[in-house]
Order: structure tokens, then sequence, then C-alpha cells
């Protein structure tokens, strides 16, 4: 997400804070702190809202505590978790990738609400059997009744939710593919969008009340989330089954190393290309020259200068199998921040380059509607 705090690791996962979590945070500390001062007048509001904000903190904390539960069953299946962010509607674990099988997804999409389902049933024994009373008694219910919402919340069968992920690992399941469980779960997602939208407005609409307004947001949440998985899952299963070598510009700018400057200057210059990948002679990658290169090199020099001579080495990190999955490579160049790599076979033959513009034109190209 844009504009996180990062504030430390919990467990080795980057833990980041979204701006708008601190609104939430003193809402609820806000609403928490006033109602108990209005059950317990001796508490004094001072108390009352140190109170409020300890339970909102252990609220919050078990939001946490439902996210490291996606995150621990990742990582046990060697899937990387890329950060942990609690933002205005509650937390989120950002996965590197999605589970192998959908087995493996639906344990993953589960976790979360078992871990809130053990903290209700926690806080529910702690009640029952230290029997508080007072305040202690009042947030000890708010926190076993939180955890439960929680959960019972996130098993909503709709994307972006918990319970959206589990119905996807089903259809996964079923089909075969795990895009058409996406998709499906995607559609739910929205419908339960505006439901939520609708709940909120109509409130609002016939009786000018705003005791639902939350519903609105809820909605909206969905709703937006829903539709870009299931956007992501259309442009992967067109992606599904193609290679880095498929997507390859034709005409890659490419020069030998034993080019001179002078050669390299009058062939190449004037062009579009401003950035050049070399190879030796039998056609392996070595390094990449750019233009502003030739700066570096009196004019009066280039008939003696070799491109070798002044080239650049190229990090293995910019460079990708010819018969690696497109999908990967996507994810390496949003990963890199980069746009384009060099594709190279097992034997380090330069086979081309590989721009993200060229990407997307495939993409386009087979998402166009066939001709009647």
């Amino acid at each position: 997400m844009n504009s996180t705090i990062r504030v430390g690791n919990l467990f080795g996962i980057p833990f980041y804070i979204h701006p708008s979590w601190f609104l939430v945070l003193g809402l609820v500390t806000w609403t928490y702190g006033s109602g108990l001062a209005a059950a317990f007048p001796g508490l004094g509001n001072g108390l009352a809202l140190l109170l409020g904000l300890m339970t909102a903190l252990m609220v919050f904390g078990s939001v946490v505590a439902h996210e490291l539960g996606h995150s621990f069953v990742a990582i046990g299946q060697g899937i990387d978790v890329k950060s942990i962010t609690l933002f205005i509607f509650g937390g989120l674990a950002s996965l590197e990738k999605e589970s192998k099988t959908p087995g493996g997804a639906f344990w993953v999409a589960i976790a979360g609400p078992l871990v809130s389902l053990l903290l209700f049933g926690t806080f529910t024994a702690i009640g029952l059997v230290t029997a508080p009373s007072g305040a202690g008694a009042a947030i000890i219910g708010v926190l076993a009744s939180v955890n439960l919402a929680l959960a019972l919340f996130n098993l909503i069968p709709g994307l972006p939710l918990d319970g959206g992920n589990i119905l996807k690992a089903i259809v996964w399941k079923i089909t075969g593919n795990p895009y058409k469980g996406v998709v499906f779960a995607s559609r739910i997602g929205q419908i339960f969008g505006w439901v939520a939208i609708a709940s909120g407005l109509l409130p609002l609409l016939l009786v000018g009340s705003f005791a639902n307004i939350w519903n609105l947001l809820v909605g909206y949440f969905l709703l937006q989330n829903a539709g870009n998985a299931a956007q992501v899952a259309r442009v992967q299963q067109q992606l599904t089954g193609l290679t880095a070598s498929d997507a390859i510009t034709e005409d890659s700018p490419i020069v030998s190393a034993n080019l001179t400057l002078r050669d390299f200057a009058d062939g190449q210059i004037g062009q579009s290309w401003q950035r050049f990948l070399v190879t030796d002679n039998d056609g392996q990658l070595v390094g990449a020259i750019s233009v502003n290169d030739l700066r570096t090199v009196p004019s009066t020099q280039w008939s003696e200068t070799y491109i070798q001579d002044v080239m650049r080495s190229i990090p293995e990190s910019t460079t990708v199998q010819a018969d690696q999955p497109l999908l990967e490579v996507m994810q390496v160049l949003e990963q890199q921040k980069l746009s384009a790599l060099a594709v190279i076979r097992e034997n380090g033959v330069l086979v081309g380059i590989l721009e993200k513009t060229a990407i997307v034109n495939l993409l386009q190209k087979k998402m166009q509607p066939n001709p009647a």
C-alpha cells in the first residue's frame, strides 16, 4: 500500500501501518472509552479512555494474530510473506505468490479465521474461569465478540475476504483451474459488495439515518478489490502456457562485442534504441552498452576502440531464461521495477530483449474478441 509506515518486523515479516489505521484507532478508543465511562462512572474519563486505548490495541492485536495465521501457514508451504499491513479495514498479509495446490490455498485462507475462533474461545474461557467483574469483564467480552465477528465476517464467501479465498480453492479443486476459482469468488464478492452498499444507502435515503454508513465503505472495499482480483485472474489466465521467448521484441537491439565504436555509431545512432545488449562470438550475452557510453571515449579514438572495452556488465537479476513462464517474468519486472529484461538460453546465448510493453501488447491481442 502507498504511504504506509514501517514500524518493525513480526517474526521476520515486515510490519506496516497505513495512516488510515490511526483514524480507526482513535475512533475505536473513543467508542470503547466512552462506553466504559458510561457503564462505570467511577472510572473517570481519563482512566476510561486509557482502558479504551488498551482495548483498541488488543483488538488490533487480534487482527495481527489473524494475519499471522495466514502468514505462518504460507511460510510452511515455502511462500514468502512480503509484509503485514494494518489499515482502515483491518489487516492484510501480502504473500509472494499463490499456493501450488488448491489444498494449500485452502489452508492458507482458513488459517486466519481459525486463529480468530481460537482467540474467541480463549477469551470466552478466561471470562468463564476467572469470572471478572466491572471494566475487566467488559473488556474481555469485547475481545471475545470482536474475534468472533472477525472470523465470521472473513468467512463471507467472496473475494477479497478469506471466505472468498476458501471458495476459490474449492472451485479450483473442482475445475482444476485456479483462475476460474478467482473469477467465481470475485463475482460473489461483488454481489456482497452491492448488498453492503445498499444496506448502508437505503436507510440514509429513506429515513436520513447514518447508522449503516460503515456498510458503504465496506461495500466499496469489496467491489473494488473483488473487481481487481477478477481482472488480474483474467490476465494470468491469458498468460498461462506462455514463456519469456513468446514476448521477445523483434529486431532486438543486439550488437557484437567485437564491433568498433565507429561502426557502432555509424550503424546505430539515430535509431530509436538507446541501449544495446552485447554478445560475444558465440552469441552469449556479455554486457550492455548505451549511446551515452560513446561520450566516455573521444571520437578520434572510436575506430581503435571496441564495444567490449566500454560495455557495462549486466546483473544476473535483469536476465531471465527463455523457457521461464511469462507470469514469473511479469513478477520479476514488477518486483524490480524494470521496463525490460534480457532473455537467454541455458547456455547463456542471448535470445533477445523482453519489454513490459511487449507483454501488454501480447495481452491486448489475446484478449481481443475473435471475429465472427
